[in-house]
């Protein structure tokens, strides 16, 4: 097996950011040359040209909805040259919280040599600062349910197509992060088996570990947060040797009868180390007092889970994980010292070709203020790699190796400098997660700013917002925005009836301000829901096949969530009218 040399990795990455605009001409050849003969680019006239001029006159920017049927047909067995010259093989699935179900995006080898890439480059980078030795990861990672489409592909969530890859496997290898867990955990057909287990990994290993993972934030603060409940039956499993009869899947009991033997030296030591504890402080260093960071997505919808992440960490870092969509990966975090809130990623220029829609500036009449940007539409010109301005924010344009071209991810990111000639950008939010009614257009992250705002005034009573989400109300008339919010314990109706009205005063797009106090947008409505209302809503999303590491709370509800919504508004217990702009 090949050692990783994380040296060698930052020169190759040094010398090739310093001549982005080459690599990404000769990256895009290589795509096209690739899948010269695919029929989707025949039909645009292309005609085996390969520069960007060329193909930019001839290849029109589309979103993932324009590819569907072509995709789609190669799902159903189509195997001829559609969207690639070489047949595609396996399909991944998006999570699906967004648009209310999952995306099919094509998956090859190609994707996966590039996520390869960017794991090794990141490591290299985080491992200069965070430097590991020989041990274990405690990773919270799972596979989704897998299927074969109509013509046979095999399908799955992308982290399943990434966890179930040898090339994954040979890499963790390489820089010594193998998981604690065996693969009958990762892969098991059960998520709170599987959590439980996982947990049971570490504790065994627990001196052994030296970071913890996941894809996004949200999968470790729910592992954390299924500790308080279960650490007690954790450690009668250690100290018995045997596990617990809540674990019925069998492989997973055989693989777990392995590692499990009777230590109740180190039940004892877990048990008093968790009974003094204060209100779960500083759990992490407490149980795996060699762990070096925490590391995982911890950007954009992820955000709103540091503060009790932190809570859980206390001194242990919290390093935020690379920048990628279901459609492929943009940048690597080479600065892994910056907290996760100030995240930055260098977008590597061989991994694909990409192009960036400027954000232009609203120009309502009845905004004031004209700093608030709207987003890209048809019409918009879209700029190189290395033409971004510092400062100005773009919709990334992604053509990768496996037949998406020129296709809008959606998400919208900020150009904070250069890496040499290649940028270093920031996310800053998905374009369609914003509230809207009017002229009014609030975005993820002023939604998250509104929530934190409001839940200050919940210390007073040591409530904590567990989770949150949105949806626009239009059914009475003047439609008015709607926040859901599941506590961690009861409120009094005073405190959140100020919540309610704190919200409402937090949304400070001057689109919003104005509609509300001329009514054309309605109070804003705060529901409190039940206590496990969330964790319905990721039962429903695993239900229809995706995987926990891959699961991002929708922020903001649409009329295609429509069975998120029936569970939300089914376990409604309060519901408040704010009371500003009066």
């Amino acid at each position: 097996m090949e050692v990783f040399n994380g040296v060698k990795v930052i020169e190759e990455f040094e010398a090739m950011t310093k001549d982005a605009e080459r690599v990404q001409r000769e990256s895009l050849k290589k795509i096209l040359e690739e899948n010269g003969s695919a029929e989707y680019l025949q039909k645009l006239g292309l005609n085996g040209r390969t520069d960007p001029e060329s193909y930019k006159s001839c290849v029109p920017i589309v979103t993932h909805k324009d590819l569907e049927t072509c995709i789609h047909r190669i799902a159903d067995g189509d195997s001829s040259p559609i969207l690639t010259g070489k047949p595609i093989t396996t399909i991944s699935l998006s999570s699906g919280t967004t648009q209310g179900k999952p995306k099919f995006v094509p998956f090859n080898d190609k994707l996966m040599e590039t996520t390869v890439q960017i794991y090794k480059t990141s490591f290299a980078f985080r491992n200069r600062e965070f430097p590991i030795g020989k041990g274990k990861a405690l990773q919270f990672i799972y596979s989704s349910k897998q299927f074969k489409t109509k013509g046979g592909l095999a399908a799955g969530t992308v982290t399943t197509n990434v966890f179930s890859s040898p090339q994954y496997k040979i890499i963790m290898k390489e820089i010594q992060s193998l998981s604690c867990s065996p693969d009958e955990v990762i892969f098991g057909s059960d998520f709170d088996q599987s959590l439980y287990c996982h947990l049971l990994c570490g504790l065994i290993f627990w001196d052994e570990i030296q970071l913890i993972s996941s894809t996004f934030a949200h999968s470790i603060l729910l592992a954390f947060r299924k500790f308080e409940q279960v650490w007690e039956e954790l450690c009668a499993d250690i100290r018995t040797g045997s596990l617990s009869d809540r674990i019925t899947v069998p492989a997973i009991r055989t693989a777990m009868s392995k590692l499990l033997k009777p230590n109740p030296e180190l039940a004892d030591l877990i048990y008093n180390k968790c009974t003094g504890l204060s209100n779960w402080s500083g759990l992490i260093p407490e149980i795996f007092p060699n762990v070096k960071y925490i590391y995982g997505i911890m950007t954009g919808s992820m955000e709103p889970y540091l503060k009790k992440l932190r809570h859980y960490a206390r001194e242990v870092p919290l390093l935020s994980g690379d920048y990628g969509a279901s459609e492929g990966w943009i940048g690597a975090n080479i600065n892994p010292k910056l907290a996760p809130e100030l995240a930055t990623y260098v977008v590597l220029p061989n991994i694909g070709y990409f192009e960036f829609l400027p954000l232009s500036v609203n120009t309502e009449d009845q905004v004031q203020d004209k700093t608030h940007p709207t987003f890209p539409g048809a019409d918009c010109k879209p700029v190189g790699l290395t033409d971004v301005k510092v400062g100005e924010e773009y919709e990334v344009v992604i053509t990768n190796f496996a037949g998406l071209y020129r296709c809008r991810l959606g998400d919208v990111v900020k150009v904070t400098g250069f890496h040499n000639s290649t940028p270093e950008i920031k996310f800053v939010c998905r374009i369609n997660l914003i509230l809207n009614i009017n002229i009014d257009k609030n975005t993820e992250k002023d939604l998250q700013i509104a929530v934190e705002e409001a839940a200050k005034l919940l210390a007073g009573e040591k409530l904590e917002v567990v989770d949150y989400t949105s949806l626009v109300e239009l059914s009475v008339e003047p439609g008015h925005y709607v926040i859901f919010w599941e506590l961690s314990g009861e409120g009094s109706e005073e405190v959140l009836s100020e919540c309610c009205t704190c919200l409402d005063q937090s949304f400070v797009d001057p689109g919003y301000v104005i509609s509300r106090k001329v009514n054309t947008i309605g109070a804003l409505e705060l529901r409190v829901v039940r206590k496990g209302t969330f964790q319905k809503i990721l039962d429903h999303y695993l239900a229809l096949g995706s995987a926990v590491s891959q699961f991002k709370t929708p922020r903001c509800v649409g009329p295609t969530n429509n069975v998120v919504l029936q569970i939300l508004c089914s376990n409604v217990v309060k519901s408040y009218l704010s009371t500003a702009f009066q």
